[in-house]
């Protein structure tokens, strides 16, 4: 009887199985095949996004920091900017709301960041991504940073209310449409994690929520594949960092020294925050009628 020399490899359910001396065929894997899964076909991809992703936020953050400096970009001309981008996507009449319901949101961190006595610029706007405001700190302590964090939801929240009467004298769903937006917006905003505003709020309140609303951001990524999500990822996980490496210094101990008082006032806005903005979005939702596509 002829004998051949096999090479042998460990197949399915631990029984050997030959490697043939030729390529395999594509196709799908079949037990016997010899062919396992390639989890580098798989993965390569999102490491070479985060790759990118990565380098993409390192100019991203000398941008952000060289802006304010740029006399040209102004708030009036960033707005512009934002609200040309979009109209490519929604049309401008939606591009419009959008833009003066971020521009809204930002201006409740501008005021109570002047309260607490920090100079801020005004609001400057990143076609995309949304819009920042320049401050050298976000307050004294935890409690501070979060009156700060909170202060864009809740005017934010009460820019995005004040389009339901008019949704409801002009019946425009343009309007009813908005205000959905600008209620998501507040709440994906009070996601606990920095640099969002519920990780703000979350300064006062348990920073260790932190870990919590980072791996809520990084399962959105996997679900939602989004470049946004991602940078927010990116961002997030640097600035966790930064704070979790200076955390045993006593400057950081005495800036999360929070009285029971404000951890009790931060916590309940939060909340009623979550279960207003879950509630104003349910009332504005419009269901989309595609018809027989």
């Amino acid at each position: 009887m002829e004998s051949r020399d096999h090479t042998w490899n460990v197949g399915p359910a631990g029984y050997p199985a030959p490697v043939p001396d030729r390529p395999l065929p594509d196709g799908p894997i079949h037990p016997g095949s010899g062919r396992g899964f390639n989890w580098r076909k798989l993965f390569a991809p999102l490491g070479v996004a985060a790759l990118l992703a990565v380098k993409f936020a390192a100019k991203l953050k000398a941008l952000l920091l060289l802006l304010p400096k740029i006399k040209v970009f102004s708030t009036s001309a960033t707005m512009l900017v934002s609200i040309a981008a979009y109209s490519l996507i929604w049309g401008w009449k939606f591009a419009v709301g959008f833009v003066v319901l971020l521009f809204v949101h930002e201006m409740g961190h501008v005021i109570q960041l002047r309260r607490e006595g920090i100079e801020a610029s005004a609001p400057m706007f990143i076609p995309f991504l949304g819009a920042v405001v320049w401050a050298k700190s976000l307050g004294d302590n935890a409690a501070a940073e979060a009156r700060v964090g909170l202060a864009g939801p809740i005017l934010g929240s009460l820019g995005a209310a004040a389009l339901i009467p008019i949704a409801n004298a002009t019946g425009n769903d343009l309007f009813t449409a908005l205000a959905f937006t600008g209620f998501f917006l507040n709440l994906f905003n009070l996601l606990p994690v920095v640099p969002l505003d519920g990780g703000r709020a979350m300064a006062a309140l348990s920073p260790w929520m932190w870990f919590v609303g980072f791996a809520g951001l990084v399962a959105l990524v996997f679900v939602f594949p989004n470049p946004i999500i991602l940078l927010i990822v990116l961002f997030g996980a640097m600035e966790s960092w930064r704070r979790w490496k200076g955390r045993n210094s006593p400057e950081a101990k005495e800036y999360y020294r929070v009285s029971p008082r404000d951890r009790l006032l931060v916590a309940a806005v939060y909340m009623a925050l979550v279960a207003l903005l879950t509630f104003g979005m349910a009332e504005t939702h419009i269901e989309r009628d595609f018809g027989d596509v």
